[in-house]
């Protein structure tokens, strides 16, 4: 480097350190094919001097495009060698959005790897853009337009040069996932990115990173997605090892099962499949009660980490929700802790950390991460916060860029409250609030969080608008279908008496209604990371809310 100013972009460093060990490992079926960092970085090279010859402006925005593989991370590497901004999209985008993403962000060419529904998303390209398309995956679309990927890499001589970005040069845009409306154009510059490497020091080290490079990475939440970036794919660039991929969400219990890794992120709903796959298996009293024989205990522990495929993992972390203390202390007992982390692509998914061993302090997202501010405004509750992981703003959006980052404190659109011991809690979002017909206002994730003990919930989003008291929508788990109809409707009778209990009146929750069927990224109901999406719900819904509510019988199917 011949700068100070030059980001530290330790791929290099690994790509011949590691030049002939496995990086990126991709399953089909029973059998994994290995790129090594060596073979990475040639191919990544190759195709850094191939967009050059596209006759792209310096700094252009390349789209990327494609569910989790090989070629993603390749892609995102050449983007950076050629000096140009990666900027990724969901790859459950429909044409429309792809069109307004790909015109908003000002982005003129475009690589598409593994997606369902090509025949609908190519109606969204521009005719003239240059596209480079993935090699085809079974299951997913074929696409036999543009550049085909390894036609177009070797045609190329590697790029022989290191090539360093300034640090406050831009190092991608990323869009929100939309929850509470447009998606919007995050900036974020390569010393911001640099900034992250306090999630892995020597004296703070939360993802237990080994710095010699034996690191093992499963990556399957959208490569697209800040925290996946973030803890995946920049943690390995930084700090050397291998990342793994899933084949589909068929394959995923066995493609985690082999590769055990060591560092492993997930979010609520992941973790509330496993929970619900183990109970399935070993309902809860059964579980009790080979628990608590000792010896028994020990290897059933072995056994169900293995299975989960975390028995090798130093690190397990929750992020893009809360994670309800219940789960949290269910997985303890197994001898899994999970850290929960909070943070949003707006600070890199950096602000506050619960370390998985602390017990005593339920229902909390943890103490500030390190340079880290964290505040409570006095009139809205909102969660305010500052450091050097916050944005440069929203693309091409000065008005909510200044909405939103004030005097240097980033609005995070939670609400929330710090105890005395500088604790993070959680109450919700400032927009979710609700307000009933009687005028009260209600706070939605405050009154979820006490059910977030009944297993027989996968989803759940309280709802009221327009209606006398709120009412709770519920998609089964798994484990409820087994039940008999009856007995979870008196169950969840009984769970809905005891919370009620403690709430004012019109907090209490008038019905709850169990819904026909999940909510997905697929029918627009959830995020690709799996949130919620509580205006679509709203949307969808809200026509039945009173029908729902005026029901006689507390607990209902759809």
């Amino acid at each position: 480097m011949e700068s100070s100013n030059k980001f530290k972009f330790n791929f290099y460093k690994w790509e011949k350190k590691l030049k002939d060990k496995p990086f990126l490992r991709q399953p089909f079926g029973d059998k994994w094919e290995e790129y090594t960092w060596g073979e990475t970085g040639q191919m990544a090279r190759k195709l850094a001097t191939g967009l050059k010859t596209l006759g792209l402006p310096p700094k252009s925005h390349i789209g990327l495009m494609s569910k989790n593989c090989r070629e993603w991370i390749i892609a995102d590497l050449a983007i950076y060698m050629a000096g140009y901004i990666s900027v990724p999209f969901f790859p459950t985008l429909n044409s429309k959005e792809l069109k307004s993403l790909l015109h908003f962000g000002d982005v003129s060419a475009l690589f598409m790897g593994k997606v369902n529904t090509w025949d609908e998303i190519k109606n969204g390209i521009p005719d003239d853009m240059p596209l480079i398309a993935f090699p085809h995956y079974k299951g997913c679309s074929e696409i036999s337009v543009g550049h085909q990927w390894f036609d177009f890499i070797n045609k190329f001589e590697p790029q022989q040069e290191d090539f360093y970005p300034n640090r406050n040069d831009i190092w991608t845009i990323i869009f929100t996932s939309g929850t509470t409306g447009t998606p919007k154009g995050v900036v974020l510059d390569f010393q911001t990115n640099e900034n992250t490497e306090c999630l892995t020091t020597p004296e703070h080290n939360p993802l237990r990173v080994d710095f010699n490079g034996k690191n093992t990475f499963f990556s399957y939440l959208p490569l697209n997605h800040i925290a996946e970036r973030v803890v995946v794919e920049w943690t390995c660039f930084r700090y050397g090892g291998t990342i793994s991929f899933t084949e589909s969400l068929e394959t995923f219990a066995q493609n985690l099962g082999s590769v055990q890794p060591t560092i492993f992120f997930g979010v609520p709903r992941i973790y509330t499949k496993f929970q619900m796959g183990i109970l399935s298996k070993f309902p809860q009293k059964k579980l009790n009660k080979l628990l608590s024989i000792p010896i028994i205990s020990s290897l059933l522990k072995m056994v169900l980490k293995k299975k989960l495929g975390l028995s090798k993992a130093k690190a397990i972390v929750s992020g893009a929700a809360p994670m309800q203390e219940s789960q949290r202390v269910w997985y303890r007992n197994l001898g899994v802790n999970i850290t929960n982390g909070y943070g949003m692509t707006e600070n890199c998914a950096i602000c506050t950390q619960l370390p998985g061993e602390i017990t005593d302090k339920p229902g909390s997202v943890g103490k500030p991460q390190p340079e880290v501010d964290i505040k409570i405004d006095s009139e809205t509750g909102e969660i305010l916060m500052r450091g050097p992981y916050v944005m440069k703003g929203y693309y091409n959006d000065p008005e909510t860029t200044n909405n939103t980052i004030k005097n240097g404190w980033l609005y995070t659109g939670d609400r929330g409250r710090i105890d005395d011991e500088g604790n993070l809690y959680i109450t919700g979002r400032v927009k979710d609030t609700f307000k009933t017909n009687t005028g009260e206002f209600v706070e939605p994730g405050k009154i979820e969080a006490l059910f977030g003990d009944v297993t027989e919930f996968e989803q759940m989003c309280l709802v009221g608008y327009g209606i006398a008291a709120p009412i709770l929508l519920a998609v089964p788990s798994e484990g409820a279908n087994s039940i008999d109809k009856d007995t979870l409707k008196q169950q969840l009778s009984n769970k809905l008496e005891l919370v009620n209990k403690n709430l004012v009146s019109y907090r209490k929750v008038s019905t709850i209604v169990i819904m026909k069927e999940a909510w997905s990224p697929e029918n627009g109901l959830c995020t690709p990371t799996l949130k919620i999406k509580r205006v679509k719900i709203d949307e969808k819904f809200m026509s039945k809310y009173s029908q729902w509510h005026e029901n006689s019988e507390a607990i209902i199917w759809e």
